[in-house]
């Protein structure tokens, strides 16, 4: 069986590997907009929340584990907490209504929740909880969020790694119901 898969190719921002979020965000002033950032309360997450509130943005911070987010941030001024499971179609549903029910529009959504090499495990009607979680909930989330996300000026970031390397999508089997590996899962 085969892949096809599409080559990637630099966009010329003058950012790289080594580029922090401080760096991206140099000299921006973020005041009086409003970004969300999944997974923004541990690894890159958390420094991407830190970036974006020292550049004057109010950030939401969606969590799965709410009181580690709540830790996690303390003392970071700007930031608000929610419970979110990316991998429970219903608490999507249930965050992105409660959002859009607070009336605010969203300036910048930053995908950035996800798990990784983890056991086999389905969420939801049987998907494979990295694909669901990584990919499945964030596109429902942001799909479900659309009316808050400002036209014309909003910006919504899906961050990757490069973890993608280690396996092309198997179109015929997205949820590993067949052979199991928890990295070209991921991958």
């Amino acid at each position: 069986m085969s892949y096809n898969s599409t080559p990637q190719h630099k966009i010329g921002s003058g950012f790289g590997a080594h580029s922090t979020a401080d760096d991206v965000l140099e000299g921006i002033d973020l005041t009086g907009r409003l970004a969300l950032v999944t997974g923004g309360y541990s690894g890159i997450g958390v420094e991407t929340t830190r970036a974006l509130t020292k550049a004057g943005a109010r950030v939401v911070v969606p969590a799965r584990r709410v009181g580690a987010a709540q830790e996690n941030l303390a003392g970071i001024d700007g930031v608000e907490v929610a419970e979110l499971d990316l991998g429970d179609l219903d608490s999507v549903h249930a965050f992105a209504d409660g959002f859009l029910a607070t009336g605010r529009p969203l300036d910048i959504v930053i995908d950035s929740a996800g798990i990784m090499a983890c056991p086999e495990t389905r969420v939801g009607p049987g998907w494979e909880a990295q694909f669901a979680t990584n990919h499945l909930g964030h596109f429902a989330l942001v799909n479900r969020l659309w009316p808050a996300i400002e036209p014309g000026g909003a910006r919504v970031v899906s961050v990757s790694s490069t973890g993608h390397h280690t396996s092309p999508i198997r179109w015929d089997d997205v949820h590993w119901r067949d052979g199991y590996d928890k990295w070209e899962a991921y991958g």
